[in-house]
């Protein structure tokens, strides 16, 4: 006998359908898998045979072929187990589901026991969008599976479950995702500097990657980890595009933690190129993809390995990382608001007022070699963090505006872009060309003044478009719609020296 049971693939975050056909016939009892599986998949054949006699049923004594189609797509993972048991299942009349719509994933235990799968929130979302109607899944993913509304969760915990299984018991539920946020701290914990607020103010209102200089215990990365905190809260859009990385990522499922705060990833500088932007054998998304959405934050910048950093280039520019193999690629989705902190020199005391730097100046230039032009190119504002003073810590904590206050007006500079470009998750820092000449009409004045910093070799032709672009936010910021000298000669203020770069 035949069956047909459907199921899926993923390849990045996103779910491919996947046909798993069982056919049962006379013959000598073996087994034959087909559609190009990995090992774990090859695997399955034990698992499904044991967990199938101590679930009380009966494995077949035939010749029992399985195709995973598409035949030409590779196929890993343990999600198959389920599908491939109901299959046998149908196929030798130990069960009749007479639901369709019906979709399967989930490993199984020697025991017959469903154990839960990476994946479920893509999976959902890919059943939503196809039509289908019920999802069956393990019951410890049910958690990640109710973020979907619109499909139908099915959770079992044994294959014994599949026997009576009733699909109308199950009701499609509204999503779990509730627009709650959570910060580790405000900005009003930050004593004094008012440029570099001013800076993280003009960042998250334009989605701007931003790089603070200053000595060490000046407040560069107590001030970033603010940064998310002034963000306004994930559409619901952007938390599904969120949790789907995360679902891929971790077995354990959504971390509870970001409900529709955007996520906030600071990796030590130890890590591996690997770790930061994805990959490995079978690839999984790195640090950039899990702060879609949110905040990628490295400190101490020029302490992570150079091969790493530079290749955060490209990805800081396209919004999104392909991981290319010999028989396919992944892409995985990195739209990043870009947040870097370090010393100005080894010691961390260069140029300072009260401090003597100890460095050598060829150990400074050395230091700065770390981060190259290109690299730095791409950062839209470097703001100098200078010390904090006595007279900044006797100030009234009243007098510092509160996370609340600042994300309030980021948020209403966030509808003007969304009413501009027609996008809710698209800001000043994603306008294209074609979007620059459009919404950017520049004066005389502020004309003139880029000319000669081009002329100069002040600016390049990616840092001209990315001036223009912060000009956009600060003109936004001040209720003005159209770009002014001032706004532009503002924007300047914050690009890398030619020393630098």
């Amino acid at each position: 006998m035949f069956s047909f049971v459907q199921s899926v693939s993923l390849i990045g975050i996103e779910a491919i359908a996947v046909s798993v056909e069982v056919d049962v016939s006379n013959g000598l009892p073996k087994e034959c898998l087909t559609g190009l599986p990995d090992a774990s998949i090859k695997e399955s054949k034990n698992r499904i045979r044991t967990a199938l006699k101590n679930s009380g049923f009966k494995y077949p004594p035939q010749v029992v072929t399985i195709n995973l189609a598409p035949a030409d797509l590779h196929k890993e993972g343990t999600m198959y187990d389920l599908p491939i048991a109901v299959g046998i299942l149908q196929s030798t009349g130990q069960t009749a589901i007479s639901e369709a719509s019906v979709l399967y994933v989930g490993e199984l235990s020697l025991k017959g026991e469903v154990k839960p799968i990476r994946g479920v929130v893509p999976i959902c979302h890919f059943a939503l969008k196809q039509g289908i109607k019920y999802v069956v899944i393990p019951h410890d993913n049910l958690e990640e599976a109710s973020l979907i509304s619109g499909v139908i969760p099915v959770p079992i915990s044994s294959l014994n479950e599949l026997i009576d299984l009733d699909f109308s018991k199950f009701q499609s539920r509204p999503s779990a995702i509730v627009r709650t946020s959570s910060f580790d701290g405000d900005l009003s914990d930050v004593r004094g500097q008012f440029m570099a607020k001013r800076a993280l103010e003009i960042a998250a209102t334009g989605y701007h990657n931003i790089l603070l200089i200053g000595s060490p215990g000046s407040g560069k990365t107590m001030l970033i980890k603010r940064l998310p905190s002034i963000l306004p809260l994930m559409s619901m859009e952007e938390s599904i595009e969120t949790y789907k990385v995360y679902s891929v990522y971790r077995r354990s499922g959504i971390p509870p933690q970001f409900q529709t705060s955007r996520p906030f990833r600071s990796p030590h500088h130890s890590i591996s190129h690997v770790g930061l932007v994805g990959g490995g054998k079978s690839p999984q998304p790195g640090e950039i993809s899990l702060a879609h959405n949110g905040v990628l934050f490295l400190d101490e910048l020029p302490e992570f390995n150079r091969l790493s950093i530079e290749s955060l280039r490209q990805p800081l520019e396209d919004q999104k990382i392909h991981i290319s193999r010999a028989n396919f690629s992944v892409e995985f989705p990195a739209r990043v608001l870009f947040a870097a902190a370090m010393n100005p020199c080894p010691c961390g005391y260069h140029q300072d007022a009260r401090t003597a730097c100890r460095c050598h100046p060829q150990l400074v230039r050395h230091y700065w070699k770390k981060i190259s032009g290109p690299l730095l190119d791409r950062v839209d504002m470097v703001i100098d963090v200078p010390r904090v003073t006595g007279e900044d810590f006797s100030t009234d904590f009243s007098v510092s505006e509160s996370s609340e206050v600042v994300r309030e007006r980021v948020s209403k500079c966030w509808d003007i872009q969304a009413n501009r470009f027609g996008r809710v998750a698209k800001c000043n820092a994603q306008m294209s060309v074609q979007d620059i000449s459009q919404f950017c009409e520049l004066d005389g004045p502020s004309q003139v003044l880029l000319r000669d910093a081009v002329n100069m070799g002040i600016l390049t032709g990616r840092s001209y478009h990315k001036v223009v672009r912060l000009a956009r936010t600060i003109a936004d910021m001040a209720g003005r719609d159209h770009i002014e000298y001032v706004d532009v000669a503002e924007a300047m203020q914050y690009r890398p020296s030619r020393e630098l770069i």
